[in-house]
């Protein structure tokens, strides 16, 4: 059975119109964004441990999509932040195509499957056009929010 994206995703850890100039910035502003909400992490283990994973190949899946994802020690539970990004930028897609929305993963060390299960979760969500646009068309992180568990 496939993690509903409810069980990993809250409307605080929800932005519409994140700010971002660079992949690097993203994943610096998740680290940060990160850390504040997992007791004991640090932001510059949870950015290098995103970075590191961006090294073996982007998690920019296409369609202006990137789900960067890691293992955190300090995560006794799956986490998951979603960006909508205030302007697009360039993410070393597959498609060479901009990204303007990321979703961010965690997971426990241990998580193995459960890791694999839920990207392919998301992947399926954001493979649907019309699931990409509603996110897209949310007027603020509220509304971002329950498209994106509602959609899911």
């Amino acid at each position: 059975m496939n993690p509903a994206i409810d069980s990993i995703l809250t409307p605080e850890r929800t932005v519409k119109s994140a700010p971002a100039s660079s992949k690097k910035k993203v994943l610096e502003y998740l680290g940060s964004f990160i850390a504040d909400h997992i007791p004991e992490s640090s932001a510059d283990d949870i950015y290098e441990r995103l970075l590191n994973r961006e090294r073996m190949g982007s998690t920019g899946i296409g369609e202006g999509i990137a789900i960067p994802h890691c293992r955190l020690k300090q995560c006794d539970q799956t986490f998951g932040v979603l960006l909508q990004l205030e302007h697009a930028i360039d993410f070393d897609a597959i498609d060479q195509q901009p990204v303007d929305l990321i979703f961010a993963l965690l997971v426990p060390e241990e998580a193995t499957d459960e890791h694999l299960q839920i990207l392919a979760t998301l992947a399926t969500n954001f493979s649907q056009e019309s699931y990409r646009e509603s996110l897209r068309n949310s007027p603020d992180s509220k509304h971002l929010y329950t498209r994106a568990i509602a959609n899911a």
